[in-house]
């Protein structure tokens, strides 16, 4: 009898587990599904074309890429990983920790904002963040109606082991259909500046994803680090890079040096001059 009472004891142990692990996946799923909804228009693809010139080789070569692109403010700047839309820098530092010493040289050579109701925008890029892998980008021509755009201001530090929502669109061959993902902070770094390392797990992650805590606010965006190798490091350059979440307060920094995007007759005017007279 008293075994019979122990296994029915265990039993509804499981059960009362099973059914509190049920409640909070529901609930992880119902908060992920509100970010989701709210902040889903704000994710951009950025279509991207690079003209790419090495040293070593006699032709140029042009590619054409998608990427994904967070809108922080209704005028339509967007900020990406500069990693992703402007690779030149971390490309030659690559180079040059393996001894080569040809140049690499990319050019972007056109830039579209995609809007979710298929609308391209004509952008450029008009503030680089080396440091922090960030690229800010505004449309050419300012947009019929205000942008959705995420408020960095509204941000949430995360903690180990929190799980965050992160958003991105997806390829052509998948409609560029909005998606998220959950990723779980495996780090939290303090120096040389705070930031966050998701887990290794794979997702529909992106560089470029904005990341919420699931109180719906921002906790930043997906960016690389890289590091230059030295004493110590590593010669392999895929350990000098990483994945990692830029907090929201940095890019925000960021965010309110980037320039409005200057008139053809001003871009004009600027070049004439910068001729030297004669």
């Amino acid at each position: 009898m008293r075994y019979q009472y122990h296994v029915l004891r265990v039993a509804l142990a499981l059960a009362l587990a099973g059914a509190a692990n049920s409640t909070r996946a529901d609930e992880l799923a119902d908060k992920g599904r509100d970010i989701f909804k709210k902040h889903q228009h704000a994710v951009v693809t950025v279509q991207v074309v690079l003209k790419i010139s090495y040293s070593g080789a006699a032709k140029t070569a042009e590619n054409r890429q998608e990427l994904t692109g967070t809108v922080v403010d209704p005028s339509g700047l967007t900020v990406l990983a500069l990693s992703a839309c402007d690779p030149s820098e971390m490309y030659q530092r690559m180079l040059t920790q393996q001894g080569s010493q040809n140049k690499l040289e990319i050019e972007v050579t056109d830039m579209q904002i995609l809007q979710a109701d298929g609308t391209e925008l004509a952008a450029e890029i008009v503030l680089r963040d080396k440091d922090q892998d960030l690229a800010f980008i505004r449309p050419k021509t300012k947009p019929a109606s205000p942008m959705a755009a995420v408020d960095l201001a509204k941000a949430s530090p995360a903690q180990v082991l929190d799980q965050v929502v992160t958003l991105n669109r997806l390829n052509s061959a998948a409609g560029r259909a909005h998606a998220a993902s959950v990723e779980r902070i495996s780090a939290v770094i303090q120096k040389p500046r705070t930031f966050y390392i998701p887990d290794s797990t794979m997702t529909s992650t992106t560089l470029g994803s904005p990341a919420f805590a699931l109180d719906g606010n921002i906790v930043g965006v997906v960016v690389m680090r890289a590091v230059m190798s030295g004493a110590g490091a590593s010669r392999n350059v895929r350990e000098n890079l990483s994945a990692i979440i830029l907090p929201a307060e940095d890019i925000l920094k960021a965010a309110k040096q980037a320039p409005e995007v200057k008139s053809e007759p001003a871009k004009k005017e600027e070049a004439k001059d910068a001729k030297p007279a004669n």
